[in-house]
């Protein structure tokens, strides 16, 4: 029996030597010596060490984590985002210098010895029986990219790396039986290669690309003798020889690299000596990582996106299953921003709400018919200091989204509209709406069950309109334009709870906290909490002549190896009929023509839109849309206090009151303008809603009675007119046809005694166009 030390213990040496009494392990030639498999490790004792022949014969090297590219519509990067900073390229593209200087410093006699190099073992056996401890390791590049390979697939489970870096007996058989594997398939130039794009550099730099990007802002291929040495004497220890924050003592671990290569003759000794005399000069490019590297003001929608991946089942069954995909990275993400829209949303923003100012602003555009996700941006940039947020104001909570969203105010009535006019009433229906109204109950609910205006604290409750001096009566077309509250009450007291919830499902409605949109009549005021996206998504449907589409932002992704994976497209369904999203487009067209959002009007091109503002002034909303990009903003408090936006600055300019169409619709109106610069214009196909004769209203009711459409604004360049006013064709009882506007306008109406009887009394569609929109066919 072997001497033992007063502990009880082998010492080092004779545990050592021990180990070296068995170099063949279940039959496996080690190192050129055979010895027994059994022996006096006993490899299978219980407890200690699994059986040599136990352990799986191949070693499963996992894909290396690798950066994310995040890209716009056109190509253009917008972030990167990775969970380990690392870019893998081939030998040829590193410098032979840290090639050699890795060897020299790691295992100068890599290309001399297998897997195992029997007399670096009997050195450091030697060199740790002379000091008493383990002064000196045995381990080959080999193995330790072995090691490697174990940390990395252990990722960021603290237990699985601490079980990868463990200084066991058993971990050194399994880093043995796995690097004679490794010999034998890879090489030793693959090995060198996988070593170094894997090895970890310091400073968040895995692998020697993203070392020398960090170190030196220069490609590996590019190192120089002295750079590569320092690079290569981190690698022991990233934190006790990190140039950046001990120069003293990374200098020293250099030269020690410098003086081993003249040793090994991979280099002379006066080149040695010529680079130990150079200082360290470093050119550090910061970590940077997530969206917080996001161009043009796009954090946000990276963290869309991202978050878009983690949420879709498409990309692995579970959350855990994609965020494994994420963050292994490697991928690049192709997505639906575009530079234009985006720009101009970011311009039309710092040219209305300032970072600093104690409101905020966010701004988001999709695509009609596409879901196409265009732009999204926000007055508080991404980040963690002073007046930033990483609150993404565009989006639901499960987005990354505020936590409740924000009520819509008028925004919301349209979709009440286009509940009424799908169940089959007029567009030119009248109602009384006075100033003021208590609730209609009962009012019927989906479940059968109906709401009930009871007292709240001895009061029942009431809606009225904005100022004293709107009275009605009024027919739909003025109370869009004017916002009217107590009319849509009453449309929803007629039309009943139901048909706006069923309405609202098949637009994407769902407020941002994913609960279900309460069935109450406060609703028609705009009581819901939501977001931009969510409002400019439902409102594409009206342009999109009642075919609601899903948000994408990702349209393509490749993988590290260029493989393209299978990304979820928009899934379009038509929501409503096509007479009924015309008939809303012409009545929105109404509010920026000469209604509440008539500021936010385009005067090249159709557009269409409707303001919101709520109780106190806590939100106000511009929601519109031309045929080809929908839009939505939103002004408020984006953080817990809510400000009432009375007697405030915003963007330098005093405000005594905020309207939906005061400072949203101007941003809307630039936004969506410099979105659409230069390219195609659509047009609207409208129709004819006659003004009906009503008796007498308020000071601001009706207008003078009548059976004829009001004249509209005459047509511009690319633009048709306005409501019908230039118009051709007959009138059938009452019916306008379809009109003419300017340069480009829009199409002829059909004659009387041709047109199709109408779905809607006083409304007629033009039968040769109603298939097509801004050069779309119809879904």
């Amino acid at each position: 029996m072997g001497k033992k030390r007063s502990g009880g213990g082998l010492t080092g040496s004779q545990q050592a030597a021990k180990f070296l009494g068995v170099s063949v392990l279940s039959g496996v030639v080690l190192a050129g010596m055979a010895i027994p498999a059994t022996g006096a490790l006993g490899l299978a004792a219980k407890g200690t060490v699994e059986g040599f022949d136990e352990i799986p014969a191949n070693l499963k090297t996992p894909p290396l984590s690798q950066r994310t590219t995040i890209l716009d519509a056109e190509g253009g990067t917008i972030a990167t985002v990775y969970s380990r900073d690392r870019q893998v390229v081939p030998l040829t593209a590193i410098s032979p210098y840290i090639q050699k200087a890795i060897v020299a410093i790691e295992d100068s006699r890599f290309y001399e010895h297998g897997a195992v190099d029997l007399k670096g073992i009997l050195r450091a056996v030697n060199r740790n029986a002379q000091e008493g401890g383990a002064a000196q390791g045995a381990s080959t590049l080999t193995q330790q990219y072995v090691k490697n390979v174990f940390v990395e697939e252990a990722g960021d489970d603290e237990t699985k790396v601490r079980e990868a870096q463990e200084k066991s007996l058993g971990r050194k058989i399994r880093e043995l039986k796995y690097s004679i594997q490794v010999e034998e398939e890879l090489g030793k130039k693959k090995i060198l290669e996988n070593y170094l794009n894997i090895t970890y550099f310091g400073q968040q730099a895995y692998g020697i690309e993203s070392a020398a990007q960090r170190y030196f802002s220069k490609p590996a291929k590019d190192l120089t003798l002295e750079e590569s040495a320092l690079l290569a004497g981190v690698v022991q220890s990233p934190s006790r020889y990190d140039p950046v924050n001990d120069a003293q003592e990374a200098t020293k671990r250099r030269n020690i690299v410098l003086q081993r290569m003249a040793d090994t003759k991979d280099v002379s000794q006066a080149e040695a000596d010529a680079a130990k005399a150079k200082p360290v000069t470093l050119k550090v490019t910061k970590p940077k990582n997530g969206c917080i590297t996001a161009v043009k003001g796009a954090g946000f929608f990276c963290d869309y996106v991202r978050n878009s991946f983690l949420t879709d089942t498409a990309f692995g069954k579970t959350r855990e299953d994609r965020a494994k995909v994420w963050n292994q990275g490697g991928l690049t993400v192709r997505t639906t921003l575009d530079p234009q829209s985006q720009d101009a949303a970011n311009e039309s923003i710092k040219d209305h709400v300032y970072q600093e100012d104690s409101i905020a602003t966010a701004v988001t555009m999709v695509q009609p018919g596409t879901g196409r996700v265009l732009a999204m941006g926000q007055s508080k940039p991404y980040g963690f200091g002073k007046n930033e947020t990483q609150i993404n104001y565009s989006v639901d909570k499960r987005m990354g989204g505020s936590n409740f969203g924000f009520q819509v105010g008028s925004t919301f009535k349209p979709f009440i509209a286009a509940a009424a006019i799908e169940r089959g009433m007029p567009p030119t229906k009248v109602y009384q709406a006075p100033n003021k109204i208590d609730y209609p109950t009962p009012i019927s609910k989906c479940d059968g069950t109906q709401w009930l205006n009871l007292p709240i604290d001895g009061k029942i409750q009431t809606a009225k309109n904005e100022t004293e001096d709107e009275i009605g009566p009024y027919a739909l077309r003025t109370a869009m334009e004017k916002s009217i509250n107590t009319y849509f009450v009453e449309m929803i007291g007629e039309i009943g709870l139901c048909p706006v919830t069923e309405m609202t499902q098949k637009l994407g409605v769902i407020p941002a906290d994913g609960s279900k949109l309460p069935e109450a009549p406060s609703i028609a005021l705009g009581s819901a909490e939501l977001s931009p996206l969510t409002m400019a998504n439902a409102y594409a449907t009206f342009a999109n002549r009642g075919v609601f589409c899903t948000p994408v932002a990702i349209e393509s992704i490749t993988d590290a190896h260029g493989k393209a994976l299978a990304v979820p497209k928009s899934k379009c369904d038509r929501a409503m009929a096509t007479e009924t999203a015309d008939t809303i487009n012409t009545l929105l067209r109404g509010v920026v023509d000469s209604g509440t959002g008539e500021r936010a009007g385009l005067s090249d091109r159709d557009s269409a839109g409707k303001t919101g503002t709520t109780d106190s002034r806590y939100n106000a909303w511009f929601v519109g849309y031309t045929p080809n990009v929908s839009g939505a903003v939103w002004v408020g408090s984006g953080g817990a206090k809510k400000i009432t936006m009375e007697n405030i600055v915003i963007g330098g300019k005093p405000f005594e009151k905020v309207f939906g169409g005061g400072l949203p619709g101007p941003i809307w109106k630039d936004a969506v303008s410099g979105a659409l610069s230069g390219r195609e214009s659509g047009n609207f196909i409208t129709v004819g809603i006659p003004e009906p004769t009503v008796p007498s209203g308020g000071p601001r009711g009706n207008k003078p009675p009548t059976t004829q459409p009001r004249p509209g604004k005459p047509g511009g360049d690319g633009k048709p007119g306005g409501r019908p006013g230039g118009q051709t064709g007959g009138q059938t009882g009452g019916q306008t046809g379809g009109h003419t506007g300017g340069n480009g306008g829009g199409a002829t109406g059909a004659t009387g005694d041709v047109q199709p009887q109408p779905p809607f009394p006083g409304i007629s569609v033009d039968p040769n166009t109603a298939g097509v929109i801004g050069g779309r066919d119809d879904q």
